[in-house]
C-alpha cells in the first residue's frame, strides 16, 4: 500500500485518469439506481397499503437493481454489454436504441460523465489519501440523490440514512473530522431544518420541505462536521433562490410550485467538502 501511494504521488495524473474511468463505470450503475429505486419504493408502498387494508394484490415479477437486466423501455430489447459502455456507446448509437431506434435520454451519458468528472476532481484535490475512497462514496450517493429528488421530489431513506452512518464511521476510522464534531453535525443538521420546517408550517399552514432534506443535511453534517453546516445552508439557499427565480422568469416553474431542495444541499455539501475551509477563511479575513 505504501509503494502504491508513492507511485500515485509521483504520477498524480494517472490516479486522476483511473478514478475518472471508475467514475464513468459507477455512473452507469447510478443510472440504474436513479431510474429503479423510486419505482421499487412505489411498488413497496402499494404492497404495504394493500396488506394494511386487507386487499389481495397480484404477485409482480421481481424488480430490483439487478432484475430484470437492462433493456429498452420501448421495445424491451436487452442492452448488450457493448451497448452499455459509458458515454461511448451513447455516441456510437447516436442516442438511439439499436433495435427500435427510439431516443435514449441524454440523462444517461450526462450522469456517467458528471460522476467521472467529479471523481477526477476529488482525485486531483485529495490525491492518494485515506480520505479519497470515502469522499468518492459520498459523491456517488449525492449524484444519485440529486437526480432522484429532481425527478420525484423524494430523498430515499435507503440512501440518506446509510450515508449518515457511513459519515460517522468514516470519521471514526479516518479521524478527518473529530467524531464529536461529526455527531454534533448530524444532530444539528437534522434539527436546523426540522425547526425551519415547523416554523414555516406554523406560520403558513404549509409544508416548506420534506423530511428527506433533514436527513440529507444530517448526513452532510456527519461527513463534514457541524462547522460546515452554516456554509452548506447558505450556499444551498443562495443557489436554490437563484435557480428558482430563473425558472419562474423562464415560465418553467409556477409560483407556489414546489422545488426540490435536495440537489442544492448536495451541490453545497460537495463544494464545502473541497473548498469549505478556504471559503470560511476568506470570509473571516474579508469581514
Amino acid at each position: 500500500m505504501a509503494d502504491l501511494g508513492m507511485f500515485f504521488s509521483a504520477n498524480p495524473a494517472l490516479l486522476v485518469v483511473m478514478v475518472f474511468v471508475s467514475g464513468l463505470l459507477l455512473g452507469s450503475f447510478l443510472n440504474v439506481v436513479i431510474h429503479r429505486l423510486p419505482k421499487m419504493m412505489e411498488r413497496a408502498w402499494q404492497q404495504e397499503c394493500a396488506d394494511y387494508l386487507g386487499q389481495a394484490h397480484a404477485e409482480l415479477p421481481d424488480y430490483n437493481l439487478l432484475t430484470p437486466p437492462s433493456h429498452c423501455p420501448m421495445c424491451n430489447a436487452p442492452v448488450r454489454p457493448w451497448q452499455n459502455v459509458p458515454v461511448l456507446s451513447y455516441l456510437l448509437l447516436k442516442g438511439r436504441c439499436a433495435s427500435c431506434q427510439s431516443a435514449i435520454s441524454p440523462r444517461y451519458p450526462l450522469v456517467e460523465l458528471a460522476t467521472g468528472l467529479l471523481f477526477a476532481v476529488l482525485a486531483w484535490h485529495f490525491g492518494w489519501t485515506i480520505q479519497l475512497p470515502g469522499y468518492l462514496l459520498l459523491t456517488a450517493v449525492l449524484v444519485a440523490l440529486t437526480c432522484i429528488d429532481a425527478d420525484t421530489q423524494l430523498l430515499p431513506d435507503s440512501l440518506t440514512l446509510p450515508l449518515l452512518w457511513a459519515g460517522l464511521l468514516f470519521n471514526l476510522w479516518s479521524g478527518t473530522v473529530p467524531l464529536s464534531d461529526a455527531v454534533l453535525g448530524a444532530a444539528a443538521g437534522y434539527l436546523s431544518l426540522w425547526l425551519v420546517y415547523w416554523g414555516f408550517r406554523l406560520a403558513t399552514g404549509k409544508e416548506g420541505m420534506g423530511f428527506g432534506d433533514f436527513k440529507l443535511l444530517a448526513a452532510l453534517g456527519a461527513w463534514l462536521g457541524w462547522q460546515m453546516l452554516p456554509l452548506v445552508i447558505l450556499l444551498s439557499s443562495l443557489v436554490g433562490a437563484i435557480i428558482g427565480v430563473a425558472l419562474i422568469l423562464l415560465a418553467r416553474l409556477g409560483r407556489g410550485q414546489p422545488l426540490p431542495f435536495g440537489p442544492y444541499l448536495a451541490v453545497a455539501g460537495w463544494i464545502a467538502l473541497l473548498w469549505g475551509h478556504d471559503i470560511v477563511a476568506w470570509y473571516l479575513h474579508a469581514y
